[in-house]
């Protein structure tokens, strides 16, 4: 990891967050990609990849709870890390950042509707219960 003008320099497989670290932070992918891992039980799971002005980690911003998942780089990544007071300050200069971050919240939010009706679908056509209920 090296510090750049803006944002910091991720190399291949270096950890950006760890799943169960307190958050307090979202950050902005400047340059590069970062994958999304679930850890359990010592194996992880890639959920997701994002790049190039994409938001992640933004649910720390407004509570501090715990990581929900690590982030890792994929190759280099540069990566800008903003703290509550930084976006709080900075949507005060440009509201629209506010909106920008609903409608990528809203985009999330789908996708996920999304895959769980897929997984639920796929439970039902092999015959067994859809994830969440009792036969």
């Amino acid at each position: 990891m090296s510090q750049g003008e803006l944002g910091t320099l991720y190399r291949d497989g270096e950890i950006l967050v760890r799943q169960g670290d307190i958050g307090n932070a979202m950050y902005v992918i400047q340059e590069g990609k970062v994958e999304i891992l679930l850890e359990n039980e010592g194996r992880q799971t890639r959920i997701g990849v994002v790049g190039k002005d994409e938001l992640i980690g933004e649910m720390a911003v407004f509570e501090h709870d715990v990581r929900s998942a690590t982030v890792r780089a994929l190759g280099d990544a540069r990566v800008l890390t903003v703290d509550r007071k930084n976006f709080l300050s900075r949507i005060n200069e440009d509201p629209t950042l506010a909106f920008r971050l609903v409608e990528t919240m809203c985009r999330r939010v789908r996708e996920l509707s999304h895959e769980v009706a897929r997984l639920k679908t796929e439970a039902a056509d092999r015959g067994g219960s859809p994830p969440g209920r009792s036969p």
